[in-house]
């Protein structure tokens, strides 16, 4: 049985993921700062949940008391302002969770990590073009994707993968405040809040958190033993 390691797996694209490893049979690990979220997520699944904050160094060393099989750096978040409005405290708040959390993740679980390990983080389309709003979120994320490339050339010999998903927007409570942002700032209805939210996805929809998950499966499993470095964008065509 393998040991998955899911941080940021209380809700949205994270939990989607754990319940998809959990059903598949192997001994899955949530993480998150919020213990009743875990708790909740876990409920009803073989899912052990570890209270943890990805920029806390500490915390981040103490999950890896024992090795795990894949490990999958998925917390994250981002505040959405241009530059001029960006604060510092913001800008820096946005790269430890995205950035320093997924290098804190993976340079841990590689003192550890078996042959045939697979390292993952889900990364967003952030990571592979530019968007005025959420500057710290694109730079944060472009670096998640750097971070990928480099590590996966220093695993490559150990028979480890690293590997970046980047998903556009996608049906969680992120994109739901996203929508209820637009109907506010703009006056308009959920519909066309939710079609201007999708406007850059050529399929005109929200990606579903569990071909997020399918995705994670898949380069986890033999069948994707060479693939390595990549970014896989599941946006229907975005990028």
């Amino acid at each position: 049985m393998r040991r998955i390691l899911v941080t940021g797996g209380g809700t949205g694209i994270g939990k989607s993921i754990a319940y998809a490893f959990a059903d598949a049979g192997d001994a899955v690990t949530i993480t998150g700062r919020r213990p009743d979220v875990l708790e909740a997520a876990a409920e009803g699944r073989a899912i052990t949940p570890r209270v943890a904050d990805v920029t806390d160094e500490e915390q981040v060393t103490a999950l890896f008391e024992i090795p795990y099989d894949v490990v999958i750096a998925n917390a994250g978040g981002g505040a959405q302002a241009k530059i001029r409005d960006l604060s510092l405290d913001d800008w820096n708040a946005v790269l430890d969770v995205n950035l320093t959390g997924t290098f804190l993740v993976f340079r841990e679980a590689l003192r550890t990590m078996p042959a045939g390990g697979r390292l993952i983080a889900i990364a967003s389309t952030a990571a592979l073009k530019g968007n005025p709003s959420v500057p710290a979120y694109v730079a944060a994320k472009h670096g998640v994707l750097g971070l990928v490339r480099a590590v996966s050339l220093d695993v490559a010999k150990a028979d480890i993968t690293c590997n970046a998903i980047c998903p556009g927007f996608t049906d969680t409570d992120l994109a739901d405040t996203a929508i209820t942002g637009l109907m506010t700032r703009f006056d308009v209805d959920r519909a066309k809040a939710t079609k201007m939210v999708t406007s850059a996805n050529p399929q005109g929809r929200l990606i579903d958190p569990q071909e997020i998950a399918a995705t994670a499966l898949f380069l986890a499993s033999e069948g994707a033993a060479s693939i390595n470095g990549h970014a896989l964008s599941i946006s229907g065509g975005e990028i």
